[in-house]
This record gives C-alpha cells, structure tokens and sequence, in this order.
C-alpha cells in the first residue's frame, strides 16, 4: 500500500520465528525417536471448539504437527490430542472436561499419550486451577496470546512427563508465520486482528483474548497473495470486530481501505469477513462493499436484543432506532445484500415486553438468517452477578417465541431469488444425496445441485430451481460465469 507507511519490530518478529523453526526440528528428532519405539509414525488429533478465529488457530496447530512428523487424525484415539477450546458459554467448558474424563481412560491404555489444551478456556484462572487439582493427567496448558509459541512449548510436552503451564495475561505481539495444514484447498481464513476493546457486558472475549491488535495491511495481503498462488479462491477476514481493524497501528487504517487493497489481488475472487459491531460499521464501508465485485454479498450482524434497555444493560452502545437505521441504509445501497445477526433470548432481567420488542425487530430487519442463543451465565462478566437472572422455563418460551419469529422472515427472504442463476463455489460433495455437491451462493445461502467432486473448488453457474426453507435445490447451467459476475 503505497500511501502508507507501516513500521513494527518486524526483526524480533523474524528472530521469533527462526527460534520456534528451531524447536520444530528438535521436535522432529523426538518424533522420530517415538515413531521406532512405536514401530508407526505417531498420530495426532486437534479437536476445535468455537468460532471461526479458532479454527483458523487450530490449522496451525495442525500445520506444526504435520511438519513435525506426526500423521494427522481426527480419532481421539491419537498419541497426541491438543483441544483447542472456546468459553464463550458455560456449556463450552463442561463439553471439555467431559471429553477430558474419556481421554484420561485412553491414556491409561495408551502411557504415551499426550494431553494438551490451548485457547480462550485456559485463559481463565478458575479452570487452570480446576485443571490442576482434578485433570492432572493433561500434559499441555496455553492460552491466547502465545499459540505462535506452539513448536517451544511442543518440545517442552514431549520431553517432560510434568504438566506443562503456559498462560500469558496479554501480549502486543502479533506472529503468524508457523505452518498451515487448510481444512480447505479453495478457500481460507485469515486473521486480521485480534482482542476485543467493547466489553459487552455478557461476553468473556475481552477478557481472555485481550485488547484489539491489528495485523499491519502489508502482512496481510502478503498472506492472501501466497494464499491464492496455492489455489485459494475465497478468504474471510477474521477479527472479533473488523469494523476497528485498523485502529492501533502506527497509521490508523480503515477496514475498508484494507478490503479495497484486498480487492485488487489478481486470482482471488471471493471476500468474506467477520465479524461486524453495528456500532462501528461506516458508510464507507457500506460505499465499497456496494462498489466491489468480489466482496461477497453477506454481513452477519449480531444485534443481540431489540429492546433499549436490554441493549443498554448489555452494553452494546447503539440504539434499536440506530441499528434500524443502519440496516436501512445497507439494503439502500446494496439490494442484494443478505443479513444475517445473532440474538440473545434471556438476558438477566429481559421481560416479556422487551422479547416483543426483538421480536418486532426481526420483522423490521428481515434477517436472512439469525443465531438465536439462550443466556449463558459466564463468571467474570458483569452481566453473571446481575441479580435478576431469569428462570429456565420463561426464557425457553421466550426463545420459542424468537425463534418462530426467525424462522418466518429467514424462509420468505432465502426464497427471493428462486428461478435466477448465480454463481456457486461448490466446497463439498453432498453426502445426503449420492451424485450432488454443496456450494455457497455469494449471500451465504447453502445449494445443492448434481455434480461430482471434480467441481469442488470451482465457481460455476447454478440456477436456483427450488427453496427448501434455508438452502436451495439447482441446477448447473452452461452459461459464461464472467457474465453473471457483471450482473
């Protein structure tokens, strides 16, 4: 990017880099030494929970084993298994310790296996204490902010028999140049900053992932060039809200003059980013999302409640009337577009009044599609010592309630382009229906059509013959896809 100038100790970053190459070939020979006594190669399983950012980490984690001789598997069963964990919700965490009851009895079969456990879990005191006492059989404990220390703390694991704790309150270092082994060919996520600085009243995120840090513009496209020269096609653009990407460089720059740099990469043909604060979404934004021709024609954003003061005791820092407005002026500008938004049904003291005013929102917006969640109580967030948390039966009615309201506009809305022929990336072969794939239309809606896996990864024109609610049924045409582009 001509226009600017960027700076940041990118040397540390370098030396960083060479010292954790180093620790991958000290792994290596470990690994080879396991693999006689073995008589196999060893294997190894990174199992994700949560959210897009981290199952961007978890391909990291992946690439490092794999470049350092461990067979990938998704069996539990592997000598080496690395949980890759999410709190945002209560039941995330009990998920993972009841998966950590079932690997303690396959270590017991197994004396070499190895336990580690990474993510936004672990960054939370009360569970490395939880850890300690009660799962002292895991061998592996890091958080957030060090997983671009993976292959040091790798070695550490697998020359100790000791547990092995490695939590950093925070850290401004931002080094992303460890391997990658994609979940997909064709398509990839890409994180452009990371930490949070909203401090939702509900949400643990800001307090285990940190401050916003931004990746520098440079670093970036960098990533996404040597992306597309191994195939890929289509990226998302991953941050806890990419509407402040920017902000904290040493020259602000907006998250719409990144995709605008983004945009110009010869052979990439898709964007894709999330996620979006309503409260930090600009009209600059809207005017080049409108303008581009490979920024994909879907933004999820999350509103969380249409009622004032629901919003207000959650922190969200915008008004229903605001966030209205704002999707007016989205649609206005872009008629194709797709929103899509999460909701939250039984924040502490939501009323029945209140979950009608959601309810009237979602009418209003005509989402494409919603994410509707129950309340989790999370310790450490303002809103888990509220006084007035809800009973579980009214907030499942209430839920009941949101959701039938969801499910009416998303179906009347996914339905409008039946008849019309678009352009699909086919990602997958169908395994409902021998003989199909499973694409995505721009908008985000999923279609399935007859095809076979030589499509896979591939663009191609689908007319849209039939809407089954929230996917579509199709056909592939023989028409230019050029010409659709242009339309």
């Amino acid at each position: 990017m001509s226009d600017y100038q960027y700076t940041r100790n990118e040397a540390s970053d370098r030396a960083e880099n060479e010292v954790q190459y180093g620790y991958m070939e000290k792994v290596k020979q470990l690994v080879d030494d396991l693999s006689v006594r073995l008589c196999r190669r060893p294997t190894a399983a990174v199992i994700t929970f949560g959210c897009q950012m981290n199952a961007r980490d978890s391909e990291k984690l992946s690439g490092v084993l794999e470049q350092c001789g461990f067979t990938l598997t998704e069996d539990e069963g592997a000598d080496f298994v690395i949980y890759n964990t999410c709190t945002v919700r209560d039941n995330a965490n009990q998920r993972v310790y009841g998966r950590l009851g079932y690997l303690h009895n396959l270590k017991k079969k197994n004396p070499a296996k190895k336990i580690a456990l990474c993510g936004c879990m672990m960054q939370e005191a009360t569970v490395i204490e939880k850890l300690r006492k009660s799962y002292s059989f895991v061998n592996l404990i890091f958080g957030t902010h060090n997983l671009y220390k993976f292959p040091e703390l790798l070695y550490a694991c697998l020359s100790s028999d000791e547990m092995i704790i490695d939590i950093w309150d925070s850290t401004d270092r931002i080094v992303e140049s460890l391997p990658v082994e994609r979940q997909f060919s064709f398509k990839s996520g890409i994180n452009i900053m990371f930490g949070c600085n909203n401090f939702c009243s509900y949400c643990i995120v800001p307090y285990v992932r940190g401050r916003e840090r931004s990746r520098t513009p440079e670093e970036i496209l960098c990533e996404i060039r040597s992306l597309v020269a191994d195939g890929v096609v289509e990226v998302m653009l991953l941050g806890q809200n990419v509407n402040s990407y920017g902000r904290n460089l040493e020259h602000a720059v907006t998250f719409a003059q990144l995709l605008q740099e983004v945009e110009k990469i010869e052979g990439l043909e898709r964007i894709r980013f999330m996620t979006s604060h309503p409260k930090d979404l600009s009209d600059e934004l809207i005017e080049v999302m409108k303008h581009s021709k490979k920024i994909c024609r879907h933004i999820h954003l999350p509103v969380q409640s249409g009622s004032n003061r629901i919003l207000q005791r959650m922190n969200r820092r915008y008004t229903r009337e605001q966030y209205l407005e704002l999707v007016r002026k989205i649609r206005t500008a872009i008629p194709d577009i797709s929103i899509t938004t999460d909701i939250i049904v039984g924040f502490p003291g939501e009323t029945v009044e209140d979950v009608d005013d959601t309810i009237a929102l979602v009418r209003e917006a005509q989402y494409d599609n919603a994410f509707t969640f129950i309340y989790s109580q999370r310790t450490g967030t303002p809103a888990a010592s509220m006084p007035d948390q809800l009973p579980e039966e009214f907030v499942k009615e209430q839920f009941n309630r949101v959701l039938e309201a969801v499910q009416e506009t998303a179906r009347r809305q996914t339905g409008k382009l039946v008849g019309h022929t678009e352009p699909v990336l086919v990602e997958e072969l169908n395994h409902q229906e021998a003989g199909h794939v499973t694409g995505k239309l721009s908008n985000n809606t999923t279609v399935h059509f007859r095809g076979d896996a030589s499509l896979i990864g591939h663009i191609v024109p689908v007319r849209l013959m039939e809407c089954k609610g929230f996917y579509y049924l199709g056909e592939k045409v023989e028409e230019d896809i050029r010409e659709l582009w242009k339309s």
